[in-house]
């Protein structure tokens, strides 16, 4: 009867070990993902910043194009003012009207992308370094629950080299034969 309620109590203190054993390891993953998630969630903004710079490039491109057709023409109304041709220059204050107003959007579009962009990127860097300080304590606390899980880990002998072993050997033969002497 004292060998049966021994037997229960050993098999509850292994079954409580492992139960341990297992939490610590579900904790390691979950900590594991954690980690990748947020590693992730830093690669998207990263790739949104790198998207939103070139749309602002882009955009600065298609403004400076438009801004080379505001420029032309400007010429031609001033052309066609010098050469007293008003209806020429009408046609050309015509085409210039709707290039102004495309311009003024673009500059807004410009503006508004690189705000973004802006925001993005700042709140990327504060997260980036979060980050870093968040996956150095999973290291850490990582390596802490790999040394706790295996409690024979220290008394494991360090491997020796042949090296080491020989130059041993040869010390106590040139004891033993200075003893001998």
């Amino acid at each position: 009867m004292a060998m049966k309620l021994f037997d229960r109590v050993t098999t509850l203190i292994k079954a409580d070990a492992h139960g341990v054993v297992d939490a610590l390891e579900e904790r390691s993953l979950l900590l594991r993902q954690h980690v990748r998630e947020a590693e992730l969630e830093l690669v998207q903004k990263r790739a949104r910043v790198e998207a939103l710079t070139e749309e602002e490039a882009r955009l600065r491109d298609e403004l400076a194009r438009r801004s080379t057709r505001i420029a032309s023409l400007d010429e031609d109304i001033a052309l066609a003012l010098d050469g007293e041709k008003e209806e020429l220059a009408r046609f050309a204050i015509r085409r210039m009207i709707p290039e102004r107003k495309e311009l003024t959007a673009l500059e807004a579009q410009i503006a508004e992308v690189g705000e973004t962009r802006a925001k993005i990127a700042e709140r990327l860097e504060e997260q980036e370094s979060q980050f870093e300080a968040l996956r150095q304590r999973a290291r850490a606390h990582l390596a802490e629950a790999t040394r706790s899980d295996d409690p024979l880990e220290g008394l494991a002998p360090p491997e020796v080299a042949d090296e080491e072993v020989e130059l041993e050997l040869l010390r106590r033969r040139q004891q033993r034969a200075e003893g001998a002497a």
